[in-house]
């Protein structure tokens, strides 16, 4: 019941976003309209903005994962991952400020908690979507490296301007063959994903956008 009142009141909240942030009173006038009552929204939300942020970030889980299971799959891994990476971003397309302002949300050092969780979320569902099933060293070091270019990739969309945010999806494209490097140098894993930004580094850029 929770998870039905959490997007409910989300797409509620969503328009009111890009001027009020994930905010307490956003979370308030959002259930208002929604007619989910105090108490509900207590129990649907009980850390407040945070769980918006969380609820928003769950969604475009979720709607990546649905659009990734009923397209036809790319016959290669690589674009399999590549394509899911940009299916979560463009989930988010419509609503690109709100995402912003998350990003700037999680920036919070006091967020930084929940940041790491998300991400590690996100990414975890872009793998499975992509019909990873690993279980050894790689699922870590693959899901570390896809978290260091997602985030990377997402802060160079919110500043895309070209049409059909094209320069995004080819910084996508020359950044996610690191990702893909893991099965053929095992050894150099740990080096690879040393050079990749850290997911959290990337937010912190944001926060001055929120």
């Amino acid at each position: 019941m929770s998870d039905a009142i959490r997007e409910l009141v989300l797409m509620e909240a969503l328009p009111e976003i890009p001027e009020s942030g994930f905010s307490d009173l956003t979370l308030i006038n959002a259930a208002a309209r929604a007619g989910v009552g105090k108490r509900e929204l207590q129990d649907a939300f009980p850390k407040g903005a945070a769980n918006l942020v969380e609820a928003f970030s769950d969604w475009a889980d979720r709607r990546m994962t649905d659009i990734m299971l009923t397209g036809e799959p790319e016959q290669r891994l690589r674009d399999r991952v590549a394509s899911a990476v940009r299916t979560r971003i463009e989930v988010v397309a419509p609503h690109k400020e709100a995402a912003r302002r998350a990003a700037g949300f999680l920036a919070s050092p006091q967020n930084a908690p929940l940041a790491a969780r998300l991400t590690m979320r996100s990414v975890d569902a872009m793998w499975r979507a992509s019909g990873d099933t690993s279980s050894d060293f790689s699922y870590y070091t693959k899901r570390a490296m896809l978290a260091g270019v997602y985030g990377a990739t997402l802060a160079y969309w919110f500043s895309d301007g070209s049409e059909g945010h094209s320069a995004t999806w080819t910084f996508l494209g020359n950044r996610i063959d690191n990702v893909m490097q893991i099965e053929k140098f095992r050894g150099k894993a740990r080096d690879a994903i040393a050079k990749l930004p850290h997911p959290l580094a990337i937010l912190n850029s944001l926060r001055g956008r929120r």
